[in-house]
């Protein structure tokens, strides 16, 4: 009986195809940061080498610069609409506001504090130091008010969780009872803080309150006039973007059609995400446009909308396996916003996800996770901390 030598390399092959993975390099794969954005978490600086990692390595987020600047323009366009009497309502001359911040270390929490700081004019020395900030002033209806900030705190939770919702509830509590009517206004990093606030049985009824990221409640809640505004940064642009950079690359997209097809054009399945998206090259990036949400157009951004440009492409496209993670499981934003979206646009493109969800506080809750890479098309990464690129990069090197 004869036998034929089979060749190592097609034994290789015939392994990974086992395994439900393909025979190209982990590096060459499509490696794409998201939500949090690879830089140094004291001075902001983007981290170069992690995205100088592979020509197929980028981040999708959203523009967060602007971001903070829509919130701040947000609120001064509702303080116009008031008097000083309606806002001032201790009558000690002035509008004292209070700021949860999310993230010290963070680019999104030090874009949101800069913006709003600055839109109030109480931004010092350009700091996002909580304890750094300068009286301020603003139009309102009927003249102008200084502004002071009267309180920030970065709520981080016992556990060492940050943007902590329990954290701010605690916090407004404190505020309430030691700051008492000064406080005319309430301000957040994002919408899990603001509802943590809003949520404490003291909260002053009527004192208004501004978040961000349209979470579904918080948009609810502006419904119903207990919240009054928050900012989208377009979580759906940012999931589908983030899964659509995958899909081009294993199709075999490369330089600026990796981030143009599906984006500023269709697709070779005719797929384009419908809201406006830049790509910023010096930092690999593709940034989602944000908008105001308030009582006036509440309503186009209530649950269960999705983006009518993205059409399930199955039945053409090859089905197509992924890793990737949320960095904390249990963040309001990432769970009850981001996770739907992407498990609704990863369908429509025929990708599966191996989904892993982080705690939030230790990096290990997801870099340890980031296991059986040959077993994967592309990745797409969360980091706990900005600073962690090289663990990822590291074991796809």
């Amino acid at each position: 009986m004869n036998k034929k030598l089979i060749p190592a390399a097609f034994l290789l092959s015939m392994v990974l195809a086992s395994c439900g993975g393909t025979s190209t390099p982990n590096k060459e794969k499509a490696l794409v940061f998201f939500n949090r954005q690879p830089s140094d978490p004291t001075t902001g600086v983007i981290d170069s080498t992690t995205m100088g990692f592979s020509d197929k390595t980028f981040y999708v987020g959203f523009d967060a610069a602007a971001g903070g600047d829509v919130q701040g323009t947000m609120i001064t366009d509702y303080l116009k609409t008031k008097t000083i009497a309606e806002l001032d309502k201790d009558g000690d001359g002035k509008l004292g506001y209070v700021l949860c911040i999310g993230d010290v270390g963070h680019n999104d929490s030090k874009a949101r504090t800069k913006g709003i700081r600055k839109a109030l004019g109480t931004l010092k020395d350009d700091s996002t130091d909580p304890t750094v900030k300068q009286e301020g002033s603003v139009a309102v209806k009927d003249g102008t008010l200084p502004v002071v900030e009267l309180a920030a705190a970065a709520m981080t939770g016992s556990d060492g969780s940050t943007w902590n919702a329990d954290k701010a509830k605690e916090t407004a509590t404190s505020w309430i009872s030691s700051l008492g009517t000064k406080i005319n206004m309430f301000v957040s990093n994002n919408d899990g803080m603001a509802m943590g606030c809003l949520s404490t049985t003291s909260y002053p009824t009527g004192t208004p309150i501004f978040g961000y990221d349209a979470n579904a409640d918080a948009v609810a809640a502006i419904g119903t006039g207990k919240m009054t505004g928050t900012v989208s940064q377009n979580v759906d642009a940012q999931a589908a973007g983030t899964l659509q950079v995958i899909r081009n690359i294993y199709d075999g997209a490369t330089g600026s059609d990796i981030y143009t097809k599906g984006f500023t054009t269709a697709d070779s399945y005719g797929n384009k995400i419908s809201a406006s998206m830049s790509y910023i090259s010096a930092s690999k990036a593709i940034l989602a446009a944000n908008s105001a949400v308030t009582k006036a157009n509440w309503e186009d951004y209530k649950e269960g909308s999705r983006d009518a440009g993205i059409k399930d492409i199955t039945a053409s496209a090859k089905k197509i396996k992924i890793w990737i993670d949320l960095y904390n499981g249990s963040d309001n934003f990432l769970s009850s916003s981001y996770k739907p979206a992407l498990q609704y646009y990863a369908a429509k493109m025929n990708i599966t996800m191996n989904l892993v969800n982080g705690d939030g506080q230790s990096e290990n809750s997801v870099s340890d996770n980031f296991v059986n890479l040959d077993n994967y098309d592309g990745y797409a990464v969360n980091m706990v901390k900005t600073n962690s690129g090289s663990l990822y990069t590291g074991k796809l090197a």
